[in-house]
C-alpha cells in the first residue's frame, strides 16, 4: 500500500506491507510548502515548483498513480489551494486530497499505536505531539486538538532573536489547553523535529538516518536542551549535514517549540516515534 503526505514542510511517501505492517520503501523531501504563507496567505510559485520536482523524483521509485495522497495544514489555510492542487495534478498526474485536522490526527494516531505495538510498548494513557510546519496536533487516546501554528509559520513571523518570546506568545492557547486537561502518563513525540533530535544525539546525520534506531528513543528534557545548544554552535553548512537541506533555518525554531510544549505539559522525558500521517494513511487503507 502506497501513501503520500504533502505537509507544510515535507513531502513524504511510504510503501507499507499490509501483512507485516512494516515499510517496504520510503521517500522524503523538504519542500517548504508553507514558506511565506503567513504573510501572503498563498502557496508561492517557488514552493509549488519544489513540490512538483519532489513528486516527479518520487515517481521514479513509486507508482504514485496507485497511491493515496493527502495534504494538510498549508493547503487547508492557503487561499489558492484549489489552483495549487490543479497545478500539481497537471504537472505530475498525482491528485491530492486536503484532509482536516481530525483526519490528520487520526492517521498519526493509527501510525503511532501500530509502532507502539511493534515495539511492545504499552500505553493506554498518552499525549502524542505532532509538530508540523503549519500546525501542531495534540492527540490523546479519546480526542485531539489542533493549533494553527507550526515551525514554518513561526519562522515566517519571527526573527531568530525574537523567536523564544514569539513561541511563548503563540503557545498561550496551548498553555491554556494543557491547564484544562488531565496530564497523561506518557508523552509521545512524532514528526521531523523530535526524530531529528533523537538521530542527532545518536550521531546519525541526515544521509544516514535510520528510523529503526530512532523509534522508541527516550529523550529527557536535558537531552532536548543539549541538542539545542549543540545545534546553535554549528555553522550553517554543518547544520545542513545533520538536519538536511532547507531545514537548517527551521530546526532551531522546531527544537525550541518542542521543548516549550514538553515543559507546558510538565514532562521530564518523551518517547520518540518516527511513524506519522503517511504511515497511518497506508495502514488505514490496508484495513
Amino acid at each position: 500500500m502506497i501513501a503520500c503526505d504533502l505537509g507544510s514542510n515535507t513531502f513524504r511517501v511510504v510503501e507499507i506491507d499490509c501483512k507485516s505492517k512494516e515499510r517496504v520503501r520510503e521517500f522524503e523531501k523538504i519542500v517548504k510548502t508553507a514558506d511565506g504563507l503567513a504573510q501572503s496567505g498563498k502557496i508561492s510559485f517557488k514552493a509549488q515548483s519544489r513540490i512538483i520536482d519532489a513528486i516527479n523524483e518520487a515517481k521514479e521509485i513509486f507508482k504514485l498513480q496507485d497511491a493515496y495522497c493527502v495534504t494538510t495544514a498549508a493547503l487547508r489555510i492557503a487561499s489558492n489551494s484549489s489552483e495549487v492542487l490543479k497545478n500539481i495534478k497537471d504537472a505530475t498526474g498525482v491528485e491530492f486530497k486536503i484532509i482536516d485536522s481530525n483526519k490528520e490526527a487520526k492517521y498519526a494516531k493509527i501510525a503511532v499505536e501500530n509502532r507502539l505495538d511493534a515495539l511492545k510498548i504499552k500505553s493506554d494513557d498518552y499525549i502524542i505531539m505532532d509538530l508540523g510546519g503549519g500546525s501542531t496536533e495534540l492527540i490523546f487516546k479519546e480526542f485531539d486538538k489542533s493549533f494553527d501554528i507550526g515551525i514554518v509559520t513561526i519562522v515566517d513571523i519571527y526573527s531568530l532573536g525574537d523567536i523564544k518570546e514569539g513561541i511563548k506568545k503563540e503557545f498561550l492557547e496551548i498553555k491554556e489547553f494543557a491547564e484544562s486537561v488531565k496530564k497523561p502518563q506518557t508523552f509521545i513525540a512524532t514528526a521531523g523535529t523530535p526524530t531529528t533530535v533523537a538521530a542527532f544525539l545518536q550521531g546519525m546525520d541526515y544521509e544516514n538516518y535510520d528510523y529503526k534506531k530512532v523509534n522508541g528513543t527516550i529523550l529527557s528534557l536535558r537531552d532536548i536542551e543539549d541538542a539545542l545548544e549543540k545545534l546553535l554552535l554549528l555553522s550553517e553548512s554543518e547544520r545542513v549535514r545533520w538536519v538536511g537541506v532547507r531545514r537548517d533555518d527551521l530546526i532551531i525554531a522546531g527544537v525550541l517549540m518542542f521543548k516549550e510544549i514538553v515543559e507546558i505539559f510538565g514532562f521530564d522525558e518523551v518517547l520518540v516515534v518516527d511513524d506519522g500521517v503517511r504511515e497511518g494513511l497506508a495502514l488505514s487503507r490496508c484495513r
